[in-house]
Parts: C-alpha cells; sequence; structure tokens
C-alpha cells in the first residue's frame, strides 16, 4: 500500500513539509510545530500518520525525509534511530513476548516501558566456578534520562530433579572487595525462599536498577546465592534456580535459561498525560452529563458526518522492520467529516463547540463551523530492539482513534 496516495487521495488529508516543521490539514483543523500540547495529545495520531507518509514519500530528498523521521521518532520518545541489523533479529525472551501479548500490561504501578536485560559475561565469571554463586552485570546505560524506574524483576529458570527447601538471595553490589585488602560492601535487595515448583522465580532488584540508572559508573552488578533453608551460610548443593551456565550447555540453550532483568520505567511523556489525566476525565464528564439535552441534527448522508474513517500505518513502508519486532503496523485511523447545526448527541461536542455551530449557522462569515476531530485516543504496545540489542516493550498513548467529536 502506498501510504502517500492513500492518504492525498482517499483520505483527503492533505500533508506539507516546510524546513523543519510538518504542517497537516485535517478538514478545518490545521497544526503545526512538533511543540504543541494539542499535537502530542488530541491529534497524535493524525501527525504520526502524516509522517509515516513523509518517510515513505519517494519523492522527498534525504534531508527531507531524515527531518521527518527525527519527528516521528522523536514522538515516539526515541532519541534516534536503531541501527540497522545485517544480522538475524535476536530472540525476543519469552517474558517479554507474555507482557505485549497481553497488550503491554506492565506490572510495575505507571510504568509505560519494559526492557530486558541478560547478563554481560566479564573476566569476573571464571571467579564463580559453582552453580550456587554467580555474580551478574546488566548494562543499562542505553536508558534515557528522563525516565523513571518503577520496578525491577529478576527472573530465574528453575533446576531440574532439585529438592528440599533453599532460598534466593540477592545482593546490589555497592562497592567491590579487593583481594587480600578489603571485603566487599553488599547491600540485601531481596531474599526468596524456594521449594519444588514449576515455572519461573522471580526476585526484586529494584532498590539496584535505580542506583545504577543515578550512578551508572558505581554498576558493579548483583550478587547471587542460594542457600539451604535452616541452615547457617551453606551453600546449596543442587540449587532449585539456574545463576550460571554450565561448561557442557550449549549457549542457545542457555539462552533460554539464563536469569532475566526486567526494568519497568516510566518517561517524562506518559509521566505528563498521567498528572494531567485528572482534567480530561473531569471534562469528558461534564461533556456526558450534558448528552439529551441538545436537538437532533438535520438529516444528512452517514458519509457527510464527523466519524472516524480508516488509515492504516505499515512500518515496513519507511524501512522500519528491521528494528521493529512487533507490531507489524497498526489500524491509526483518523477523524472527518461535518459537524452540522444543531450538533447531535453522538457528536458529542463541548459546550464551546455548540456556541460556535450556532453563531456560524446565524452568520456564517463571523466564526467558522466546529472541527471533526479525535475525542478518544486508545493506546498501542510496540516491541522493538535498541541500539544495545535490548528487547524493549513501550506503551505509547494517544496513538489509535477511538472516538469522534465535533470541537
Amino acid at each position: 500500500m502506498n501510504l502517500t496516495k492513500q492518504i492525498g487521495q482517499d483520505q483527503q488529508l492533505t500533508v506539507g513539509y516546510r524546513g523543519f516543521c510538518v504542517p497537516v490539514d485535517v478538514g478545518c483543523l490545521k497544526i503545526s510545530g512538533g511543540s504543541r500540547r494539542i499535537m502530542r495529545v488530541a491529534c497524535a495520531c493524525a501527525v504520526v500518520c502524516a509522517l509515516v507518509a513523509l518517510c515513505a514519500a519517494a519523492e522527498l530528498d534525504e534531508e527531507s525525509r531524515g527531518a521527518a523521521e527525527r519527528q516521528l521518532l522523536a514522538l515516539l520518545g526515541l532519541p534516534a534511530r536503531p541501527a540497522r541489523r545485517l544480522a538475524p533479529t535476536p530472540s525476543v525472551p519469552r517474558a517479554m513476548r507474555l507482557l505485549y501479548e497481553t497488550d503491554g500490561a506492565i506490572p510495575a504501578a505507571a510504568a509505560n516501558t519494559a526492557r530486558s536485560y541478560h547478563h554481560i559475561p566479564t573476566e569476573l565469571d571464571a571467579r564463580f566456578p559453582g552453580e550456587h554463586r554467580f555474580r551478574l552485570f546488566f548494562n543499562l546505560s542505553g536508558v534515557p534520562g528522563d525516565e523513571i524506574a518503577r520496578g525491577a524483576d529478576l527472573n530465574f529458570h528453575r533446576a531440574d530433579g532439585a529438592t528440599g527447601a533453599q532460598r534466593l538471595l540477592i545482593y546490589d553490589v555497592v562497592r567491590p572487595g579487593r583481594k587480600g585488602k578489603s571485603a566487599p560492601v553488599l547491600r540485601l535487595l531481596d531474599s526468596v525462599p524456594l521449594i519444588t515448583a514449576q515455572g519461573t522465580v522471580t526476585a526484586d532488584a529494584l532498590g539496584a536498577a535505580r542506583r545504577w540508572l543515578k550512578e551508572p559508573e558505581h554498576n558493579h552488578g548483583l550478587l547471587v546465592r542460594v542457600l539451604e533453608e535452616g541452615q547457617h551460610n551453606v551453600d546449596a548443593r543442587q540449587p532449585h534456580v539456574r545463576v550460571r551456565r554450565r561448561v557442557t550447555e550449549e549457549e542457545e540453550e542457555w539462552n533460554t535459561r539464563q536469569p532475566l532483568l526486567l526494568l519497568y520505567t516510566e518517561d517524562a511523556r506518559a509521566r505528563a498525560a498521567r498528572e494531567s489525566g485528572a482534567t480530561r476525565l473531569v471534562r469528558n464528564k461534564r461533556a456526558t452529563q450534558r448528552r439529551g439535552h441538545r436537538a437532533h441534527h438535520r438529516r444528512k448522508e452517514a458519509r457527510e458526518i464527523c466519524q472516524r474513517r480508516p488509515l492504516y500505518v505499515d512500518f515496513a513502508e519507511v524501512g522500519w522492520s528491521d528494528w521493529i519486532v512487533a507490531p507489524h503496523g497498526y489500524d491509526a485511523y483518523y477523524c472527518q467529516g461535518d459537524c452540522p447545526f444543531p450538533l447531535a448527541d453522538h457528536l458529542n461536542g463541548t459546550n464551546h463547540a455548540i456556541v460556535q455551530t450556532l453563531v456560524n449557522s446565524v452568520n456564517p462569515a463571523a466564526v467558522p463551523k466546529a472541527c471533526c476531530v479525535p475525542t478518544q485516543l486508545s493506546p498501542i504496545s510496540m516491541l522493538y530492539m535498541d541500539e544495545h540489542n535490548n528487547v524493549v516493550l513501550k506503551n505509547y498513548q494517544d496513538m489509535m482513534v477511538t472516538g469522534c467529536g465535533c470541537r
């Protein structure tokens, strides 16, 4: 599908390019300037669609195409486009797949982003030959500075054949030790009882993750220990969980069994939307209370009335399929149509829109009709690979139109 042709002819959504500003004309509504609040919220979907179309337009020169792509990436909260990958895309951890398949239901309050990390091997690994004790290192340097950690789960795969009660201890290595001089400074993060069971074991590592984000130069990893329950400081003979790779284990097999750190964060855009959410809820409630007090509009053909129209955004069309794992595209929709006088209940007009439509019916030259715009938007979830080859799940607000009305 050629997005530019569809938007230009079928959707009647005109797109222009002027320097680094992308104006979008949807009916009587004009938006320009990526910093405007209306572009970020009420018409975010239309801006995304227009920018995708710009990126896909073959007639644009490289500079214009690059500028449009940067603006769209900024809207998505990405500092830059992840590097193109020549090698096959790494496998997505099962835990991240499950989060995506549950509509991005991140298990941490206020978080809108989940990132997965595997242990990065170092020369220190050789100091931990046993399966009951290991030092894990996760590089969180790729997390943007505006994101706040809301949760961090350390998941372990269970070992086969283990019996008896044990205990899993997770320590933040605040300061590494010096051989023959000083012991390491450790801070206990979580203590998890282990019994024979199925599935994975989860420990809390939020305290360490928050420290690493504030002081990345003091990230010395986590110390993991498995002890026999009820015995003082006795290492587990056959641990219930896998903490390190065995010498005889193939890398492909270990990739599905190794510990996984899931970091849940909230970015500045989501934080601002959450903090201003109460105001929008009050406005929507007031709009609902006004229903039933308006006269019915005169009969018109359904296609002429303000309503939601179809518009599909295909990420492959803009060359992003090499770093976006899922979805391959999404139904963005947009709003178009007439806002006739008097406004009907289903057009969900505000008080201002009702007054403006009334004045327009008396004197069309004094003021234009109200505009058909999105009144309800829903989020989408996206799985992608960042520049460090980590899998990221992000929930993007206000990306898909679910309701239209007159404003």
